[in-house]
């Protein structure tokens, strides 16, 4: 597994730091952010014991379906969902289709945590 680094920094900081990367002023190093917050309060939104605690069930558990992991998390689908694709976007979990429809016709789909660490960082002034 891999460390995800995240950045705090306000809108415009962020959009500058962007623009120097892409216009090659800035090189990004091996710890550079991959993905920013606008607020420590808004990162702690996604890093809430209720999520980490699932992360830690599909880690340890490795549900075959979001059907399995809702029994093991005791968390409504809907609710599982939504919070599944929210860390999809910020590259926490990967969901992958499976191979085999269920009984539904659907494919079931698998989650996997694709980090066990993040680190934050910010500036002060």
């Amino acid at each position: 597994m891999t460390k995800l680094n995240v950045g705090i920094a306000s809108y415009e900081e962020m959009k500058r730091w962007t623009k120097d990367v892409a216009s090659g002023k800035v090189k990004p190093g091996k710890g550079a952010p991959k993905i920013w917050f606008t607020s420590l309060k808004a990162a702690a939104n996604l890093f809430t014991d209720d999520n980490r605690q699932l992360l830690k069930i599909i880690a340890e558990q490795h549900p075959a379906s979001i059907a399995e992991l809702e029994l093991l998390s005791n968390r409504k689908s809907s609710n599982l969902s939504r919070t599944l694709k929210k860390l999809e976007q910020y590259g926490l979990v990967r969901l992958v289709e499976g191979e085999s429809p269920s009984m539904r016709g659907r494919k079931p789909v698998r989650p996997e945590v694709l980090v066990d660490a993040v680190n934050v960082s910010f500036t002060l002034i």
